[in-house]
């Protein structure tokens, strides 16, 4: 008699493994949640005809030739030519509602496979596979990899790519028969990383359709495949891509892939990333402290450091409200610009001639944390350390990889060089009171392999960089680390393990990091999201904005500030009034619901934070482009109780509607401090109508739940039924 399938549940997700057939088990089921699944496995099976052997053919968790599954193999390796083909059979299984862990073997080729899932509260699957080599000699493995299969309803897919200083930019594609396969081969997680690769059934947007996505959290090469067979199959799936010859499995030695993260949702891309930042706040190391406002001093002074100039900085700083100061690139060793110094991890006595110490006096005695920018994985040709120790730069042998910008990779798999780092930055923690990295990693694996083996060494390396990271963290657990890689090119879950928010981009011009801090945010909640506002004119683009929408848009993040306030066009007074309001809302904005309305018109974007109670909220009306419409159309608040009465109105000081219709006196009616008074129902059907703005401009809207049984009355409004051009006061063009 067959075993019977298994079916985990949680978070309203349900997935169905049969476990019938002779091999792996099969995935017969991965969506909404099912109250029971009775003969679902008989139900859904194929008629045995048409396929590459006899019987049905299903897509197993790690799918193998020989079951007759001639797509994507979920293995792929060898010995010395030999047993290239696995055919794996359960020797175990083990479930309970909500996990399962799965053995298997194949006494042919000597190999045993582990496969662990979890449903977790959330709804999110987490699941990684592990392979043992039993046999005599190396298997050389090439790679290993899970797919899970979704829905032929599937119509399409999404993913992601992108460059320095505009990262994370999605592309969709229809769903088809053959193979879309996404590969990073920079040795980081990459600007152009898959990210969240997407199926979806056609037209799915923030708030309606389904999707189904997953996520490999590695920080170093990694593959991310779809694909749809003639057979009516479709999957998704990803894990490790290994470089030539990178891991060879002696006899009893193990490989374990990376986690995989997968999410089902019914309500659109919002509805997957509930679940993800769900799951995310729930970790015991999440940050529970609210996110400080941080002062980098990167764009204020690049190199030019001094007690003098950064000491009126964190005067400045200090002013407006911020509460961490964050010294960056050009403080120690012979790092007067990015050519040299790197791997030199003292103080510079150039620089600091009385060290570190005056200006973290300082700082501290302002009331602020003091941070610190290193970039440990990197080495400068021009250093010491690179003089001493040439043979723990990483190379294929004796020829070393051309340098970027100006530098080579530490080989952190080299021992010597692992405790000589670990030895620097421990010391700078012990004998500093910092209680911040800005962890740095600023160019891409090229070439990048062991020297005295020549063979390749990306996977060792990533997994060097978190036992580095976890031993920091072991010996000074109050001090807190952002992962930024030139900008955001290393974001994902496992790096998130170890760090306490990301870089999303060097770019922080307002306009570019709309869109990036959007799709950031599908995967990331906005607490672990760096979100800085920048001087007047951005020094990535040389675009220039207000302060409204550098302010107004940096808010939705953890934010901080990256601008000269000791500098004539630095309007202190406003910016404190933006910090202030930051810290009133952190708690709302990193504890809330993201949500997004689907906006008929590309020049307009919504964004909003949904109390978990759902009493109150904050949107962005925010205007990237020229609308098509004159004046524009309305758009909806969605997210919101549908029962409940709300108050809603303009949030100073993002309350200004600064757009032509305004300067003209053409008021828009509910943009008063007076407000409306709307069910939740109204705002999430019908909406507000948005106001005629200048491209790159914001519009915050605060809603707030009235308590039960108040009469929808509101307060006589002294400025009149709108904004006119006289209450604005100022047009900005």
């Amino acid at each position: 008699m067959a075993p019977d399938p298994i079916h985990l549940s949680a978070g309203g997700v349900s997935l169905v493994l049969d476990r019938s057939g002779p091999g792996l088990p099969v995935v017969v089921y991965w969506g909404a949640a099912l109250p029971e699944i009775g003969d679902l496995g008989t139900a859904v099976a194929p008629q045995p005809i048409g396929f590459s052997v006899d019987g049905p053919v299903g897509v197993s968790l790690v799918p193998e030739q020989s079951s007759g599954w001639l797509g994507y193999p979920g293995i792929a390796g060898h010995r010395e030519g030999r047993d290239w083909a696995t055919a794996f059979a359960c020797s175990e299984v083990r479930h309970g509602a909500a996990g399962v862990r799965i053995s298997a073997v194949d006494p042919v080729a000597k190999l045993e496979l582990t496969i662990t899932l979890e449903l977790l509260p959330a709804g999110i699957l987490r699941g990684r596979a592990a392979l043992t080599n039993n046999g005599p000699g190396t298997y050389w493995l090439e790679h290993l990899a899970l797919l899970l299969p979704v829905p032929e309803r599937t119509a399409e897919l999404l993913d992601f790519t992108g460059h320095h200083l505009r990262e994370r930019q999605p592309q969709r594609t229809a769903f088809t028969h053959g193979m879309r396969v996404r590969e990073n081969r920079t040795g980081r997680t990459g600007y152009d990383s898959a990210f969240l690769l997407c199926a979806g059934t056609a037209g799915f947007g923030n708030r309606h359709g389904e999707v189904w996505a997953l996520h490999t959290a590695f920080s170093g090469g990694a593959r991310s495949i779809a694909e749809r067979t003639y057979h009516g199959h479709s999957a998704i799936g990803g894990g490790e891509l290994l470089l030539p010859g990178e891991v060879g499995l002696a006899q009893g030695q193990t490989y374990q892939t990376p986690l995989l993260y997968a999410g089902y949702s019914a309500t659109g891309l919002d509805g997957l990333s509930a679940r993800f930042h769900t799951m995310l706040r729930a970790r015991p190391h999440h940050p529970s402290s609210p996110r400080p406002v941080v002062v980098n001093t990167w764009e204020a002074v690049y190199f030019d450091q001094s007690l003098e100039r950064l000491t009126a900085l964190a005067g400045a700083a200090a002013t407006v409200g911020a509460e961490r100061f964050v010294l960056d690139d050009g403080w120690f060793g012979s790092r007067r610009d990015d050519t040299s110094g790197l791997g030199d991890w003292t103080v510079s006595p150039d620089v600091w001639p009385d060290g570190l110490t005056p200006l973290i006096a300082v700082v501290r005695g302002l009331g602020m944390e003091f941070g610190l920018w290193v970039e440990p994985e990197m080495i400068n040709p021009d250093s010491e350390l690179a003089r001493a120790h040439p043979d723990w730069i990483m190379a294929t042998g004796a020829r070393q990889p051309r340098t970027a910008r100006s530098q080579q990779v530490l080989d952190l798999a080299n021992p010597a060089a692992f405790d000589h780092i670990l030895k620097r930055l421990d010391a700078l923690l012990t004998d500093h009171d910092i209680a911040y990295l800005k962890w740095d990693h600023n160019r891409d694996l090229v070439e990048a392999g062991h020297p005295a083996s020549g063979r390749a060494g990306v996977h060792d390396q990533t997994l060097a960089v978190y036992r580095l990271l976890d031993e920091l963290r072991a010996r000074h657990p109050r001090v807190e680390i952002e992962s930024c890689s030139s900008g955001g090119g290393r974001v994902d879950l496992e790096i998130l393990e170890r760090t306490d928010r990301i870089w999303a981009s060097d770019c922080i011009d307002a306009h570019e990091r709309v869109p990036i801090q959007r799709w950031t945010s599908l995967l990331v909640p906005l607490e672990l999201i760096g979100s800085h506002i920048g001087a007047p004119a951005s020094h990535t683009t040389h675009r220039t904005l207000p302060l409204s929408m550098r302010a107004g848009t940096a808010i939705l993040g953890h934010l901080g500030i990256e601008w000269d306030l000791t500098a004539p066009d630095a309007d202190l007074t406003e910016l404190a009034a933006w910090v202030a309001l930051y810290k009133e809302l952190r708690p709302l904005l990193h504890t809330g619901t993201l949500v997004h309305a689907d906006v008929a018109d590309p020049a307009f974007a919504v964004t909003g934070v949904v109390a978990q109670d759902r009493s109150e909220a904050l949107y962005a009306l925010i205007s990237t482009g020229t609308s098509a419409s004159y004046p524009p159309g309305t758009v909806t608040l969605p997210g919101l109780d549908p029962d409940r009465v709300y108050h809603v109105r303009p949030q100073p000081p993002g309350d200004v509607p600064d757009g032509n219709a305004a300067a003209w006196g053409a008021a828009l009616p509910w943009c008063t401090p007076r407000g409306v008074h709307l069910h939740g129902v109204t705002l999430g059907n019908a909406g507000l109508r948005l106001p005629v703005l200048y491209p790159d401009r914001v519009l915050l809207v605060r809603v707030s739940a009235l308590p039960t049984g108040d009469a929808p009355a509101v307060p006589a409004d002294p400025a009149g039924p709108g904004f006119s051009g006289s209450d604005i006061g100022r047009v900005t063009r």
